[in-house]
């Protein structure tokens, strides 16, 4: 199997980490591709027609694409147990919130990015933060508990999540208000998988 990455997305170090934490890596070639929202690579569109990665090409049926698709069926075909059935809806949230957390997130470096400087939306840009704050907020406040235990997708998607958002948005300070997930969050980025996809 091969996954199309850039390894500055965070939905794709979603499933770096995952490949990683389950030792997969001798049965998915990591192949980086170079695309933009605003040109993506004709391989991307060839494995999904929204033209987005991660994608992951398999040898016995079609791509499958989206991350949180992806890394269940590589944790379904690992057997690695990260979508505990006993807390399945609860993880299942968080990995949501840590999705729309990074979604957030990229939207504001596209429009500072991607766009001409006198096209670029103040206002847009504080939504987007405004919707990843909220995000950050709630994990804090009530979802603490579902961030300790064994290791869950819930962990490795906001792990990613945050680390994005360091990456690209360090300024806004998301720690402050918010220690008890800046703590774990610090100790979750000591984990093998989250040094090695660490983007340059």
């Amino acid at each position: 199997m091969q996954l199309l990455i850039s390894p500055a997305s965070p939905f794709v170090r979603k499933v770096r980490v995952l490949l990683r934490e389950t030792d997969m890596l001798d049965r998915v070639q990591e192949v980086p591709v170079a695309t933009t929202p605003m040109n993506s690579a004709a391989e991307v569109v060839a494995a999904n027609p929204i033209g987005k990665i991660p994608a992951l090409l398999r040898p016995d049926g079609p791509a499958i694409y989206d991350s949180r698709v992806i890394t269940r069926f590589l944790d379904d075909l690992a057997g690695a147990g990260l979508y505990p059935q006993s807390r399945i809806w609860e993880i299942l949230t968080l990995e949501a919130t840590a999705d729309a957390i990074m979604d957030a997130a990229v939207s504001m470096a596209y429009e500072k990015r991607l766009r001409p400087e006198a096209e670029q939306s103040i206002d847009w840009i504080e939504a987007q933060w405004g919707k990843a704050s909220r995000g950050i907020a709630a994990v804090n406040a009530r979802w603490m508990s579902h961030l300790s235990g064994p290791l869950n997708i819930g962990q490795i998607a906001m792990g990613c999540a945050l680390s994005y958002i360091d990456l690209r948005h360090d300024a806004r300070g998301w720690r402050n208000g918010n220690e008890a997930l800046a703590a774990w969050h610090a100790q979750f980025c000591l984990r093998d998988s989250m040094v090695q996809t660490a983007p340059e």
